[in-house]
């Protein structure tokens, strides 16, 4: 045994991003916070702690809104307990058009590269972003990537336009 205590152990590392979701303890989850509900990426909206009852665990009530179809998720997990949280990035592109059959092409303005892979938001958010590209005006759209899907959650006018 004392000659185990010697060697030295070496761990690789990944990216952080190399995977989709990792384990975090219920109790350590917080409001705004996202996690994964029925395998789906969720941001935390509601969130309640019940005593430990006979069988000694505090239950944690979640409630969260999955950040892509806005449908509403509940759970409930033991405190000590570890649930997946995902791991969310968010990014800006500039939007360059918007095709016909609803695809938008973007421009990553630190690599200078563009994508045409993200279909245009429907509803309210993508009718104002369709207006305002008609208009001429310069729009700024945030992505978030979550899970392998990715979608527009968000746009702003950029205000020096590029005319």
């Amino acid at each position: 045994m004392a000659e185990q205590d010697n060697e030295e152990f070496s761990f690789d590392q990944a990216q952080s991003g190399a995977s989709e979701s990792f384990p975090m303890q219920c109790s350590a989850l917080r409001k705004n916070g996202f996690v994964l509900i029925k395998d789906r990426p969720c941001k935390i909206v509601e969130m309640s702690t019940s005593k430990t009852g006979k069988h000694g665990h505090a239950k944690v009530n979640l409630v969260g809104i999955d950040i892509f179809t806005g449908k509403k998720y509940e759970d409930i997990c033991p405190s000590t307990h570890n649930m997946m949280v995902p791991n969310v990035a968010r990014k800006e592109y500039s939007l360059m058009d918007i095709t016909d059959d609803g695809f938008v092409s973007l421009l990553d303005p630190e690599k200078n590269d563009t994508r045409d892979d993200i279909k245009l938001p429907s509803g309210d958010i993508g009718n104002d972003i369709k207006t305002k590209f008609d208009a001429d005006e310069s729009i700024i759209v945030t992505v978030l990537k979550s899970m392998g899907e990715e979608a527009i959650i968000q746009f702003k006018v950029e205000n020096d336009s590029k005319k």
